[in-house]
C-alpha cells in the first residue's frame, strides 16, 4: 500500500505540470482542465508529503514492533471491511484492510498482539494475534 501511494504521488506531481506545459505549447487553455490539473497536482503533493518522510524506513526495512494487549474493532462500509487493532498499553490504533478470522474466539475479548510498523509508526506492515492465556498464535497476516 505504501509504494502504491508513493507511485501515485509521483505520477500526479509529474503529470499535472506536464499537462500545463502541453496546454501552453498548443495554446489551448481551458478553465475546467486547468482546475483539474491543479487538483491533481495538489493531490500528488499531498500523497508525497504523506509518504516521503517514511521512505527511508520502508526502503531500509527499519521497522518497530509494538506489542501488548489489544482489542480488535471491525468496521464495514459497503462490501469492504477493515480491522483496527487498538493497542491498549501504548494507546495506539493500527488499521489493516483484512479482517482476522477470530469468529470462534470473538472480537470483543482482549488479545496479545504484535504489530510491525514503520519506524515512525505511520504505516502498518503486519500483525500477529495471540491468545492471552496460552500464548498460542491465533492469526497472522504474513
Amino acid at each position: 500500500m505504501y509504494y502504491l501511494l508513493l507511485a501515485f504521488g509521483l505520477l500526479f506531481a509529474i503529470a499535472a505540470p506536464g499537462g500545463f506545459i502541453y496546454m501552453y505549447m498548443t495554446r489551448k487553455f481551458k478553465f475546467l482542465r486547468s482546475i483539474q490539473l491543479i487538483g491533481i497536482f495538489l493531490l500528488g503533493i499531498l500523497l508525497l508529503t504523506m509518504t516521503l518522510p517514511s521512505l527511508k524506513y520502508m526502503v531500509l526495512k527499519q521497522y518497530d514492533v509494538v506489542e501488548g494487549e489489544c482489542r480488535i474493532e471491525i468496521s464495514t462500509s459497503g462490501r469492504s471491511a477493515d480491522a483496527t487493532l487498538h493497542m491498549v498499553d501504548a494507546d495506539e490504533y493500527f488499521s489493516f484492510p483484512d479482517v482476522p478470522g477470530l469468529d470462534a474466539y470473538g472480537l470483543d475479548i482482549p488479545y496479545y498482539c504484535e504489530v510491525t510498523v514503520s519506524k515512525d509508526h505511520v504505516f502498518e506492515i503486519q500483525y500477529k494475534i495471540f491468545d492471552v492465556k496460552t500464548g498460542n498464535l491465533l492469526v497472522s497476516n504474513e
